[in-house]
């Protein structure tokens, strides 16, 4: 492929880019001189009436300044030529009658569409429609060659008045009788023609749907038109901007033409050989010429991967066999087009090979890499000089140390000097070898330079002072090596600077734990005392108790020695009978009145809580009295029992017909009735007046369970006796939502109690659904209802069933708060552990951070040498000015802040802060975090744990409990270690609050202010915009190095442009644009060049002719023949494989160009 031509392509027709690379006819073009017939009019009308000859030719600015610059008798000798009388007849008449004007041939395009709009195809035969397509095709043919041969205020006036919309909607609208006939041909003649000018051109390619409309040509089967329409499509692939175009335009006719893929219908057409597509060959070659330019241009210029992916396209299609078979054709343009396809696909999948390591050289191998160098250079011109250079190292003298030594180096550096020069080569030496004025014996600019000064080239093969490049080698090995030292000491200097910055932070760590175990130690201290003190109390609480029984158990020891005396004397005294009693009955209401009292509880435990009225138990029977004796009556007078309220009598209320809702209110006590309003109402009375039977209807507690009943209770009656009553006592918004809730948990309400009782040790109950149980506790009115319903329990909503049933679970409410508080803890603590820890540790971290200090001292320098009056001389901030830096914009600079002017001083002097980010991981983490939140969370666990440390005192106080009852072995437990767990978090929240404490007064903020959130937050905002302002700055010079390169590109591209339009080129311009007679510089005389003939080969004609012949890709058929002959080895195999890309390419085939010269000398 060509080298890179710039982004706007080559085409030298689109005015602001270097000349294409095409070369119709070698030679220079010279005028012939005319001698003109009239006088030369005054300067000022000649100016004028060239100005306007200037303008009809259609230049560039360039060649119009040209033009305007030449001499006066130039001028007019041109405008003559230009006006001569050869345009006249004897008498002075035209030789050829006026063309129509513009709005001739745009009205008749307007009225031909209109016509073919209104009239359908199948309502004038094609035979009858002939005649009118034969003089519409020569009208089109004449507005053909009107826009290409006539002045270019023709073609201006053409399209101001719309005329290319007018053509582009007659194409749109041909049908089946034209769209096959030479008319659809005339068309996109004209466009082409068109196309020739440089305004024509720019609006074709400007028009939204203009290459669309022509890209549907292709479906014509009109040989011509087809290849017209190729030939366009692959010219405009060429234009800056025009690749694009065309592939858009191939899927617009994918979908037009209702193909699989965008170019199945070309393919297709390359394969076709029957009928009319059997010996054409051009067709074929316009399809090739179009493929190679849509593969090689546009992306494909350079881009590998896109080449691959459109070829795979074709390949796809079947594109190779019919390459295969169109070689049968033996056509010399056609297989060029073939050629450089294949050639071109080899190429890139060898690069793509290369990509991916397919050839490997042991570069650390000198035998490897010399078998490689002699199989590269054999059979080349290049190999007797290899085989000079071996022959005179074997000359050197040995190595040892001293000058001889630098003798290898100096070969290095000449051999790197040589490769340099072939990779950075010269304007110069771009020059082709074989074009005139090039010296064929320089190897490159500056050598070839060199090389005429030279006198004696076997004495001096170079001119270069050996003594002098050893000398500076050795000065050159000397600052190498202080340089070396330099950077070890460097190094070494880094590296104790990062083994002191560890140390520094491992003393920071350990100072840390110091405090934290100091913090830890007087916690355990002060805890030490707190338990040694209740220790010591209860160790004296235990002796008096134990003083106490034992007084106790002698006093009782002597009773029972008096009451055994007593006993004696009753049976074996002589006393009377009467007395014998009076005197038993004394003696057993002595010792009852000095009976010691039961013993007292443990000290370690502490009195239970009253049980509430509901749940007292009953005081138990007192034991019998020792010795099987009967018990006796006290001797000491009873405590009077309290009076009894009287009852209220009962009242004489009807029975309903069957159970009814409850009205949920709230009963008085009859104790509270006397004074009242209550005791002199009577409603009794009432009864009688009130519609009973309706209430019974209305507020029935059976369910209907969907079955209509509009009759009486007599109906009702009648569906209780064939269906099972369902009754609910409950609310039915409450009993609807609780039987939902049942639905979800899936088990029995014997299930569900079992699990509460055993406080679901099989881990039956989610979280959430525990949660939602304790909003179904059954309250006072609820348990007396269901109660009174005891006896139909099976005839109750399932709802009602539910809550009769946990109704018999003791302190329910109160188990159900503590099971839930169970399963809730172990998740309360896993969420609070990690935020307390990234407090802390983001407390730790900032406080220790030397980088973030140095940050701070940077910015305090800024601010301070930026401020002035009252906001300067200060010595500190506060750290939410940090992210301010990003408000302070430059001035001079659009898109520069502070921040990035703080950053850039960073990279270039402060390397070590840019890892900041890494001194403080956990800052983000505790950004998040909420101070009062975890406050409330803390004060839930603690609250949680002293509730079921009450319940589990009520139950081991309430004695015995239900079968599977196992509330106090898995509370007693779970409080055990919940209640260490609990210590151990809040001492960790406690030094969270303690750190974070010192670490906001630490840098001047007031921590009873001041939240985490809002702290750690200003950090990770401030990390967050440095590392965005790191990244803008790294943009913006990527973007500055890419100006910089495209502007040298450019200015490069600009100077060889300037270079190459010579006056002799432009003199072949304007000898083209006026028809005159040219010669070569041979002298053999060309023959005279008509105006017609010389307008008809336009600047866009001459791209299509050399995309047509393949001329255009020409050089790069040239370069991939050269390269391939320097890549074959003895036995013809490949080698080595040069890299695809363009400036390799190029970089190639300058080296071949070099040796060209030793092939001839």
């Amino acid at each position: 492929m060509p080298a890179f031509r710039g982004r706007r392509g080559w085409c030298g027709c689109l005015q602001d880019d270097e000349p294409p690379e095409i070369c119709v006819v070698e030679g220079v073009f010279s005028l012939q001189t005319l001698t003109p017939t009239q006088p030369m009019p005054a300067i000022d009308e000649l100016d004028s009436k060239f100005a306007e000859l200037v303008e009809e030719l259609d230049l560039t600015a360039p060649n119009k300044a040209a033009m305007m610059s030449l001499p006066p008798q130039k001028k007019w000798q041109i405008y003559c030529s230009r006006k001569s009388p050869l345009d006249s007849g004897p008498n002075g008449t035209p030789l050829q009658t006026v063309p129509p004007s513009p709005e001739h041939y745009i009205e008749r395009l307007k009225d031909m569409a209109v016509q073919l709009k209104a009239c359908a195809p199948d309502e004038s035969p094609t035979h009858e429609y002939g005649p009118k397509i034969e003089s519409q095709t020569a009208l089109f043919d004449a507005l053909k060659t009107a826009l290409r041969t006539s002045a270019h205020s023709f073609v201006i006036r053409f399209i101001e008045l719309q005329g290319l919309p007018a053509l582009l909607e007659l194409l749109q609208v041909l049908d089946i009788r034209v769209a096959n006939s030479p008319l659809h041909t005339s068309l996109i003649g004209c466009i082409k023609a068109l196309m020739n000018n440089s305004t024509g051109r720019s609006h074709v390619l400007a028009h939204p749907t203009g290459i669309d409309t022509i890209a549907r040509s292709l479906a014509a089967d009109n040989i011509k038109t087809k290849i017209a329409a190729l030939e366009i499509l692959g010219a405009v692939c060429l234009v800056p901007g025009g690749h694009k175009k065309v592939l858009t335009a191939m899927l617009n006719y994918q979908e037009y033409a209702a193909e699989r893929a965008r170019f199945q219908g070309i393919v297709n057409d390359l394969d076709r050989s029957t009928g009319a597509y059997r010996d054409d060959v051009n067709l074929k070659t316009a399809i090739m010429s179009f493929i190679n330019a849509v593969l090689n241009y546009g992306p494909g210029q350079e881009n590998l991967e896109f080449r691959l992916h459109l070829r795979y396209e074709f390949l796809m299609l079947g594109i190779q066999p019919v390459i295969d078979k169109l070689r049968k054709h033996e056509n010399e343009t056609l297989n060029r087009h073939l050629d450089f396809f294949e050639m071109v696909r080899n190429e890139d999948e060898k690069e793509l090979a290369r990509k991916f390591d397919h050839e490997h050289v042991d570069t650390k191998s000198a035998s490897a890499m010399f078998d490689l160098i002699r199989r590269k250079l054999s059979h080349s011109p290049a190999y007797p000089h290899l085989l000079s250079l071996l022959q005179h190292m074997l000359l050197l003298p040995p190595p040892t140390t001293g000058p001889n030594a630098q003798h290898w180096l100096l070969f290095d550096r000449v051999v790197q000097q040589l490769v340099l020069q072939h990779e950075e080569r010269p304007a110069s030496d771009c020059l082709d070898p074989d074009a005139p004025g090039v010296d064929k014996r320089s190897e490159t600019g500056s050598v070839a330079s060199a090389s005429l000064k030279l006198q004696d080239p076997d004495v001096t093969p170079l001119s270069i002072d050996v003594r002098k490049i050893v000398k500076l080698l050795v000065k050159e090995e000397e600052l190498v090596a202080a340089r070396t030292r330099a950077e070890d000491l460097e190094r070494e200097n880094s590296e104790i600077t990062a083994r002191l910055a560890k140390k520094e932070q491992d003393l920071d760590h350990r100072t840390q734990e110091k405090e934290d175990l100091e913090t830890s130690l007087a916690r355990m201290r002060e805890r030490l005392e707190k338990e040694s003190a209740n220790h010591s109390q209860a160790v004296q609480r235990a002796l008096n108790a134990e003083m106490r029984a034992e007084d106790l158990q002698h006093r009782f020891v002597s009773e029972q020695q008096e009451r055994l005396r007593l006993e004696r004397l009753v049976t074996e005294g002589s006393i009377p009978d009467d007395q014998k009693v009076a005197g038993l009955q004394g003696a057993n209401c002595n010792g009852q009145a000095t009976s010691p009292p039961p013993p007292p509880p443990a000290p370690c435990k502490l009195p239970p809580p009253p049980p509430p009225p509901m749940m007292m138990p009953a005081a138990p029977p007192p034991p019998p009295a020792p010795g099987g004796m009967p018990k006796l009556a006290p001797a000491g007078p009873q405590a009077p029992a309290a009076p009894k309220a009287p009852e209220a009598p009962k009242k004489n209320v009807p029975q309903p017909a069957n159970p009814l809702k409850s009205f949920n209110w709230s009963k008085l006590p009859d104790s509270k009735l006397q004074g009242t309003v209550w005791s002199e109402l009577d409603d009794t009375k009432w009864y009688n007046s009130i519609e009973l039977e309706s209430i019974d209807k209305l507020f029935s507690a059976y369910q209907k369970n969907g079955v209509a009943n509009d009759g009486s209770i007599e109906d009702l009656r009648l569906i209780g006796k064939n269906k099972a009553k369902i009754l609910s006592v409950i609310d039915g918004r409450r009993a609807q939502n609780c039987t939902i809730l049942l639905s979800k948990l899936k088990m029995t309400d014997e299930e569900i109690s079992k699990a509460i009782l055993s406080m679901d040790s099989n881990e039956q109950l989610p979280i959430d659904m525990v949660e939602q149980l304790l909003k179904f506790t059954p309250s006072a009115e609820e348990r007396a209802l269901l109660d009174e319903h005891s006896e139909d329990i099976d005839s109750l909503a399932r709802a009602d069933r539910f809550l009769y049933e946990i109704s018999k679970i003791p302190h329910y409410e109160q188990r159900l708060r503590s099971l839930h508080y169970k399963k809730r803890f172990q998740v309360t603590v896993n969420d609070l552990a990690p935020r307390i820890a990234s407090v802390m540790e983001a407390s730790r971290e900032v406080a220790r951070s030397r980088k973030l200090r140095k940050l701070l001292e940077l910015v305090l320098a800024l601010g301070n040498y930026m401020n002035r009056g009252a906001r300067g001389n200060a010595s500190g901030f506060r750290l939410a000015s940090l992210n301010r830096l990003a408000d302070t914009k430059s001035s001079a600079a659009k898109g520069t802040t502070l921040l990035h002017y703080l950053v850039q001083i960073i990279e270039k002097k402060f390397k070590d802060i840019l890892t900041l980010e890494e001194d403080l991981p956990h800052v983000k983490e505790a950004s998040k975090v909420s101070l009062g939140e975890m406050d409330k969370d803390i004060t839930m666990l603690r609250a949680g744990l002293a509730e079921v440390n009450r319940e589990i005192e009520f139950h081991r106080s309430s004695g015995a409990s239900q079968p599977g009852d196992r509330f106090l072995p898995v509370m007693r437990e779970f409080h055990a270690q919940a209640s260490v767990r609990f210590a151990e978090l809040e001492d960790q929240f406690q030094d969270m609050k303690t750190r974070f404490d010192r670490a906001v007064r630490l840098f001047g903020e007031d921590g009873s202010v001041v939240q985490p959130e809002e702290f750690f937050g200003i950090f990770d905002g401030f990390l967050s915009a440095l590392m965005e302002a790191k990244q803008d700055n790294e943009n913006f010079r990527r973007r500055q190095e890419e100006e910089e390169k495209r502007a040298k590109q450019e200015a490069e591209l600009k100077k060889r442009t300037i270079e190459r339009k010579t006056k002799e080129g432009l003199l072949n311009s304007v000898a083209g644009k006026l028809g005159l007679k040219s010669k070569h510089t041979n002298g053999t005389n060309c023959g005279p060049v008509t105006t017609a003939d010389a307008n008809n080969k336009g600047e866009f004609d001459d791209l299509i002719s050399a995309l047509r012949t393949g001329d255009v890709f020409g050089e790069d058929m040239a370069k991939f023949k050269r390269s391939r002959k320097t890549r074959l080895g003895p036995n013809g195999t490949n080698n080595t494989s040069p890299p695809r890309s363009r400036n390799s390419v190029g970089r190639e085939d300058s080296r071949e160009r070099t040796g060209v010269p030793n092939r001839r000398q």
